[in-house]
């Protein structure tokens, strides 16, 4: 079934059955430090109508409360409880499935997954502090790992260097039952000043370790499970607003919720239309904003 555009005829049917609004961010809220055209207004629209708006983000480069600082800076309200991203599914994941509190997590990214894993109460390494490490690859050189690592989670890392993957194979391979994490694995970035675009770094670590990892961030459902507890809503009554096919919206058909593409981001027309695309999200707008001015249109008809 192909996907509709958001027009007057079904904008408000997708309007009364949904509760909860889940936005991705890169793409759809903001482009780099920039927002997008009449955000604010959308989001001021959608809470006035007593909408619950949820933001999940697949860039780990950040933690939750580094995420609302920027809502705020950019003249958004957004709490920290209504921010959902990968670098806090990674903490969640490992604090859900028990990790012993004696073992350690080797991380290959940035300060949101370090911040995100203090605060659930795990020992981390690794990451910026690694950034300007190097292997010495002299012959037979050996290269020492802490054998209490129990897991490597990969995230967006900028100062991804040899030591960092060698690193992290080693805990992988060599120490007995250390799970291997990705917070995502988006294959290419767009329109923002760190390019979230970790697929590459976890494929490297899928080639020296042999191992596929525990995908944490859309479209694994796994945050679906935190969301759910959180705002009480059925997930037939959320709606996931998104830029990008293979996760955005993706996340929303395994979750069975509404889907709504917005072509702000990284997904054009001519992509959603092409006959080789089988990921078909319920509707289609330009930017949120359109629903601004849809719902304009509906109550004046009303």
């Amino acid at each position: 079934m192909s996907s509709q555009p958001l027009s007057p005829s079904n904008f408000r049917d997708l309007f009364d059955s949904v509760e909860a609004f889940l936005f991705d961010c890169d793409g759809v809220i903001w482009k780099g430090d920039e927002l997008i055209q009449g955000v604010p207004q959308t989001l001021q629209m959608l809470r006035s109508k007593g909408k619950k708006l949820i933001f999940v983000t697949n860039n780990s480069w950040k933690s939750r409360s580094q995420y609302a600082q920027k809502f705020q800076s950019l003249g958004i309200s957004a709490s920290q409880d209504e921010i959902f991203s990968s670098s806090f599914a990674a903490a969640m994941y490992l604090k859900a499935n028990d990790f012993p509190s004696q073992n350690k997590v080797y991380v290959i990214g940035g300060d949101g997954i370090l911040e995100e894993l203090q605060l659930a109460g795990i020992t981390a390494f690794g990451g910026p502090e690694d950034a300007n490490k190097a292997i010495d690859l002299t012959q037979n050189c050996f290269v020492k790992h802490d054998k209490s690592v129990g897991a490597v989670v990969v995230g967006i890392d900028p100062n991804i260097n040899y030591y960092k993957l060698q690193y992290g194979t080693l805990c992988i391979r060599e120490n007995p039952g250390c799970l291997f994490i990705a917070t995502n694995r988006d294959a290419v970035g767009h329109m923002t000043a760190l390019q979230e675009w970790p697929g590459c770094m976890v494929a490297a670590i899928c080639g020296s370790t042999q191992k596929e990892p525990v995908v944490v961030g859309k479209p694994s459902t796994f945050m679906m499970e935190f969301l759910l507890k959180k705002f009480n809503v059925s997930c037939s009554k959320m709606c996931m607003v998104g830029d990008r096919l293979d996760t955005d919206i993706l996340f929303g058909q395994n979750a069975g919720c509404k889907t709504l593409l917005v072509l702000s981001g990284v997904t054009t027309q001519s992509a959603l239309q092409d006959p080789s695309n089988n990921i078909q999200p319920d509707y289609y707008a330009n930017t949120i904003s359109d629903m601004v001015d849809l719902s304009k249109v509906v109550c004046t008809k009303h």
